[in-house]
């Protein structure tokens, strides 16, 4: 049996370190290359056989007896930044979760997610600091889902179903500093079956995120202390999903010690987003809210189903079965007006869609704990003015909240450069931000500067 001391621990972090900056831009890169040479001339050779993981993320039926954030079912996750393994290597053991959450109706339902216990002791003061973490979207099909990348780095299969962890440099770097992770899929993300995610739902995000840290805190033989303290961490509808938590924390999870919540371009009102859907080049995000829609309100399916056209009904069902650059090719640049026999904003104007789409608002109860908002003025895809004003509700109920403005001036605006830049750009400002919460920094809120 090979043991590690602590020098051959500390290495590793340190050598991981090194290599985190690189790392951070690796998967844009990628990204743009498959885009760029769809000819043929690059195709990543990450082929994965997800017939073995339906097994664990099929649910029971039913589910055993518990509460919120009791676990169902564990085991070991293989951690990998990317398939070939020469590129660095996560500093911690993974393992996956099966647990037990609410959906966006109340209903108790399993979600799925991935822990990672760092290597490396905790250098701070106190217990261990517990990261929440919902990442953006990664595509509609369960194969996309993050606890099944963390075992690929790149998800590849036929066509272009193609997705990667792109957010694994923050989860790596993290976890090199000695912070535990947990991060959850969301309600109906990789759980094998017909469902789709609950994508976009306010209540579904937020309640997945709280019971991931709760299971996180329930596994055994970890560094956690039960009590210790915990942030949520998420980007574009990740951010949703961790700004939400931070509004139902104190009614929903008021055990946990939540010490603060940030949240990287968020979708704080899917209202104001749509219209930027339109012509974009991750246009199929349309077909994500629908299917997330009708995942949550099973009553609204045959509705909108009426309002599609063919060709809107193709987009709607294929797009449940891919992963997010596959929908990026397929529907690249396309206009809402072609899927819908009606006009789409009339659509969202009148119930039940009006009242359904208000209720997924980010904004209207007040946060547990400090709030750091990031965002770009000019993202294309997701409203910066939609995610001040969230900021801007919040300092009226006495909240602590900073909003930051990344003034990254707009470049090939539909094709999401700015929504996916600043997150980068601004990546060691936001890191710094967690930490200073973990060890308690005063906050610097500048509420009366927006």
């Amino acid at each position: 049996m090979i043991t590690q001391t602590d020098d051959d621990v500390a290495r590793r972090a340190v050598r991981h370190r090194c290599r985190t900056v690189p790392r951070l831009v690796v998967p844009i890169l990628l990204a743009v290359s498959v885009a760029v040479c769809a000819g043929g001339m690059f195709i990543p050779r990450a082929l994965a056989d997800d017939r073995q993981y339906e097994e664990f993320y099929t649910p029971p039926d039913p589910l055993p007896p518990g509460q919120p954030g009791d676990l169902i079912r564990t085991e070991p996750s293989p951690l990998v930044l990317e398939p070939s393994g020469q590129l660095g290597a996560f500093v911690g053991t993974g393992t996956r979760l099966m647990y037990r959450s609410t959906d966006a109706q109340g209903k108790p339902v399993a979600v799925t997610g991935t822990y990672v216990e760092p290597d490396v002791p905790w250098p701070g003061n106190g217990p261990r600091p517990l990261i929440a973490y919902a990442t953006g979207p990664y595509g509609a099909g369960e194969q996309c889902a993050p606890s099944r990348l963390f075992n690929q780095g790149i998800h590849f299969s036929q066509g272009f179903d193609l997705t990667m962890n792109v957010e694994e440099g923050w989860i790596a770097t993290m976890l090199a500093r000695g912070y535990a992770i947990v991060v959850t899929d969301g309600v109906g993300m990789g759980i094998h079956g017909p469902q789709s995610p609950q994508w976009l739902n306010r209540v579904a995000a937020g309640t997945a995120m709280l019971d991931a840290a709760r299971a996180a805190m329930k596994l055994p033989d970890t560094s956690l202390d039960p009590h210790g303290p915990v942030a949520f961490w998420g980007y574009a509808s990740g951010g949703q999903a961790s700004l939400s938590a931070a509004e139902q924390a104190s009614t929903y999870a008021p055990e946990l010690n939540v010490v603060g919540t940030f949240a990287d371009a968020p979708v704080t009102d899917v209202v104001q987003a749509i219209p930027d859907i339109d012509g974009n080049f991750l246009a199929v995000l349309a077909g994500y809210l629908l299917r997330g829609i009708i995942a949550a309100y099973p009553q609204t399916e045959e509705p909108i189903r009426e309002v599609l056209t063919p060709r809107g009904l193709q987009m709607l069902d294929w797009s449940g079965h891919t992963c997010l650059l596959q929908g990026g090719v397929d529907y690249a640049f396309r206009h809402l007006e072609f899927w819908f026999n009606t006009d789409p904003n009339e659509l969202i104007s009148h119930d039940p869609f009006k009242t359904l789409l208000a209720a997924q608002r980010v904004g209207n109860l007040k946060p547990k704990g400090p709030v750091y908002i990031a965002h770009n003025r000019w993202d294309p895809l997701i409203p910066y003015q939609a995610a001040r004003q969230t900021a801007a509700d919040w300092c009226t109920m006495g909240a602590d909240v900073e909003l930051w403005t990344n003034e990254q001036p707009p470049l090939f605006n539909k094709s999401d450069v700015n929504n996916l830049l600043q997150p980068y750009v601004d990546g060691e400002r936001s890191m710094a931000w967690v930490k200073d919460r973990f060890d308690g920094v005063p906050t610097t809120p500048n509420c009366g500067q927006f």
